[in-house]
């Protein structure tokens, strides 16, 4: 089936449109993740105190553009992140500048200076993440297990009261699953290490590796 194919998102609609999280897919590698509207309600839902930082999900052009002017890097790093966010589809901690500060709606996401980023924007969700322009993510996991490799795995985690999109049927069953690989980006656009996830792990356990494979490989292209 094509990775364009509809999904059932009616549930995970009703849910977020009420506040409550909801768990979402992503294309493989990548497990599934849980979102909100109210970050609180993301926290909620992985057991872990509601006023830990979650990350913001950028998977709108609206949200990138409103969120630019407090981002502290330069042009480049700017486009840079961008891509590492919507083609590379890792977690990113982005510096925001100091006499610009980030609008309210994104101070959930703050970590020490830094704003806590996703932006992957998966076709078969593309309906759904329309409806809800601002979203609060993390990895669909209760604290201490594993993230969902799939909606099963989700389902069992999570119980009834949490609403599973299932998109099993356009993911890769036989190919490793993780949660993202989080990296820092710097104002000059240096990239950092943080967190061995999915995008790193066909790269070895050297975080250094993966880090010379995005200097050298384009990734608007």
């Amino acid at each position: 089936m094509p990775a364009t194919a509809a999904l059932d998102t009616g549930r995970a609609a009703d849910a977020l449109t009420t506040g409550r999280a909801a768990v979402l897919p992503n294309p493989s590698p990548l497990t599934y993740v849980v979102a909100a509207t109210d970050p609180q309600a993301v926290n909620r839902a992985k057991g872990r105190p509601t006023g830990q930082e979650v990350a913001l999900w950028v998977h709108g052009d609206a949200t990138w553009t409103s969120l630019a002017p407090a981002l502290d890097l330069t042009p480049a790093a700017l486009d840079t992140a961008l891509d590492l966010l919507r083609v590379e589809l890792l977690t990113l901690l982005v510096p925001v500048r100091a006499d610009a500060p980030p609008p309210d709606w994104a101070t959930p996401a703050l970590r020490d200076g830094h704003l806590l980023l996703f932006g992957a924007h998966w076709q078969p969700l593309a309906p759904l993440l329309a409806r809800f322009p601002l979203l609060y993510v993390s990895s669909a996991n209760r604290t201490g297990q594993s993230p969902a490799p799939t909606a099963t795995h989700a389902t069992a985690m999570f119980g009834p009261g949490i609403p599973v999109t299932d998109a099993d049927h356009l993911r890769s069953a036989g190919t490793p699953h993780a949660a993202t690989t989080m990296l820092r980006i710097a104002p000059d656009g240096d990239l950092t290490h943080v967190r061995h996830g999915a995008q790193d792990h066909a790269h070895g356990p050297d975080p250094s590796r993966y880090l010379e494979h995005l200097e050298r490989t384009p990734l608007d292209g």
